[in-house]
């Protein structure tokens, strides 16, 4: 090659060299919002009576105070934020259901500090509402054991094992002996960050919950649900109560669906499914049986005509993600798949 050429080549080649990095050192666009706001929803009042009061000091430097636990109570309901932008490109708002032990926080912000799938669907184009369910976070809890009984607290063992950090029993106190998967996808570094955000959970609310969510429903919809593992028990379940405001359901590693043998779920049909599955469900029985339990509902859907599209990630090429892939290190490039298919589904202005 001639030399006046040569230099004409690297000349390009350093000019697309600028661009490229100026647009890896460009911030992302900037999200254009029309509204922020909240709201509870859902609930009941409870009335107390007999119970013996109680006597101290609640704030540092205070007068001793008695403390009446009789009287009213409002329990049962459901905290939701929303973020409505000022021109939304998808038909429909997004909400974005939590998974058990766990709050709305889980989309916010990923644990080692990165923009979580809130953000990344805001780009998109979604109004994006986020719940804590009845009895987490922001929705409050209820008097136990006169209301609710006990509730159980998730270890960061048992966190370990049940989101597939590492292989089952590997979970060591010590964060500089942690080793996960030789493929995984989980920030082990983050880890304790992660255990942070979980929250006291009960084995007795599932009814309120559904019913808190169900109201959900009926005030912001239609809609498109995403729905992180326990939420994909409520998610089926507002879909089958509402199907004609419930316009796609995406259960990221549901943990339950409605049984074919037992809910009349045919008006489901209509309504667009996806299931996404992560890496090394095969390592537990625990999975082995929430899998098989939730592909039967989804090959129910899929003989009577409806669309149940899976997502596994493995089959895609996509190796090593946990049960919380929203907040694997690859956790955008799933989201890309996840609106690539809403876009599909025709749920994009």
């Amino acid at each position: 090659m001639r030399p006046i050429l040569c230099r004409r080549l690297l000349l390009v080649l350093l000019g697309l060299g600028v661009i490229f990095a100026a647009a890896l050192s460009r911030p992302a666009a900037a999200i254009e919002v029309e509204e922020i706001g909240s709201f509870h929803i859902g609930g009941h009042k409870v009335t107390l009576t007999g119970l013996p009061m109680r006597e101290g000091v609640f704030t540092a430097g205070g007068p001793l105070r008695v403390a009446d636990p009789n009287g009213d109570f409002q329990v049962e309901q459901m905290y939701v934020q929303y973020v409505k932008l000022a021109n939304p490109k998808a038909r429909y708002p997004l909400l974005m259901w939590h998974g058990g032990g766990m709050t709305g926080a889980m989309w916010e912000s990923k644990p080692d500090g990165r923009p979580g799938w809130q953000s990344f669907f805001l780009r998109a184009g979604h109004d994006v509402y986020l719940s804590d369910a009845v009895e987490r976070g922001r929705a409050s809890w209820a008097r136990y054991p006169e209301i609710w009984t006990e509730p159980f607290f998730r270890s960061e063992n048992e966190a370990w094992d049940i989101f597939r950090i590492g292989p089952p029993k590997s979970y060591q106190t010590d964060p500089e002996r942690r080793v996960g998967f030789s493929d995984g996808r989980f920030p082990l570094a983050f880890y304790d960050q992660f255990m942070k955000q979980l929250v006291p959970r009960w084995a007795t609310n599932d009814a309120a919950i559904q019913t808190a969510y169900d109201q959900l429903v009926q005030r912001v919809c239609p809609c498109v649900i995403i729905m992180f593992s326990q939420g994909g028990n409520f998610g089926f379940g507002a879909a089958l109560h509402a199907p004609d405001k419930v316009k796609a359901v995406i259960g990221i590693e549901p943990s339950g669906a409605p049984d074919p043998a037992k809910s009349n779920v045919t008006a489901m049909k209509g309504i667009p499914h996806l299931f996404v599955y992560g890496d090394h469900l095969d390592v537990s029985d625990f999975w082995k049986q929430m899998v098989a339990n939730v592909r039967r509902y989804q090959e129910m859907l899929a003989a009577q005509g409806g669309v149940a599209d899976v997502l596994d990630l493995p089959k895609l090429g996509i190796k090593g993600n946990t049960h919380a892939m929203m907040m694997d290190n690859n956790s955008d490039q799933i989201a890309e798949l996840i609106q690539e298919w809403m876009n599909k589904q025709n749920l994009m202005k």
